[in-house]
Order: structure tokens, then C-alpha cells, then sequence
């Protein structure tokens, strides 16, 4: 795909809200390679999937540039974080997902999702 031409971003016929998160992946062309072949639709556990879906979370992207990962999460309003991925944590599979895609990132083996992923800070936007 060129990146050029953008991505078609999802509407909802409600207002939501995004977080944006950030992790680095260890520097190593094949493992980023590998890395992204997991979480291709063929290969990323639709126990996961799932999962994201049913703590509320509306929508997940993930995009690479490098190592560095960026993750944008769109959610309705009421949409509690903390709350959220607590549950996504003792969800099935989720735990034996974290420690197989693990070995990619600069992280722990044993953290969660959310220890992995750093939430990034708004600085800046265009619409009022």
C-alpha cells in the first residue's frame, strides 16, 4: 500500500474517544518481520481479537515505523481504561498471548498489555 494515500478511518454514529500508545520492538529485521506476520488477520489468535472487542474497545491499529510501534484505540465516551484493561488482562489466551509476542518487544515477558504499551500525550490538534 502507499502510505501516501492514507488510511479510511471507521465513523461511528456516536462520539468516541482515542488513546494513543507506544512500545519499541527489539532491533532485529526479522523478528519485526515475524512480528508483524502475527499480528497479520491470518495469524493473530481470534481469542485476542475477541477479547479487545469485549472489554469495549471499538477499534485498534497498530503502525510500524522501525522498531517503534504506534497504537491508536477508539472507544465510546464512557470508555474506562484502567477498568478495561484489567479485564482484558484475565481474559482468556490474553496472558499466553503477551509472553508469545514477547519475545519482539522491549518489555517483560511477564507484563501485560498495558504495562507494554506507554499512552502517548495529545500536543497538538487541528479540528475546534
Amino acid at each position: 500500500m502507499n502510505t501516501n494515500q492514507g488510511y479510511i478511518a471507521k465513523t461511528y454514529p456516536f462520539p468516541v474517544k482515542r488513546f494513543c500508545r507506544t512500545m519499541d520492538l527489539r532491533e532485529d529485521p526479522e523478528l519485526i518481520a515475524e512480528y508483524c506476520k502475527r499480528h497479520s488477520k491470518e495469524e493473530a489468535w481470534p481469542e485476542i481479537r475477541a477479547g479487545i472487542r469485549e472489554v469495549g474497545i471499538l477499534e485498534m491499529e497498530i503502525y510500524i515505523m522501525g522498531s517503534h510501534l504506534f497504537m491508536i484505540v477508539e472507544t465510546p465516551v464512557d470508555f474506562d481504561w484502567d477498568k478495561a484493561m484489567a479485564q482484558l488482562a484475565q481474559l482468556p489466551r490474553q496472558q499466553e498471548w503477551e509472553t508469545y509476542m514477547s519475545i519482539f518487544q522491549k518489555c517483560n515477558p511477564t507484563d501485560t498489555a498495558n504495562d507494554k504499551w506507554t499512552m502517548m500525550e495529545r500536543i497538538f490538534y487541528l479540528y475546534d
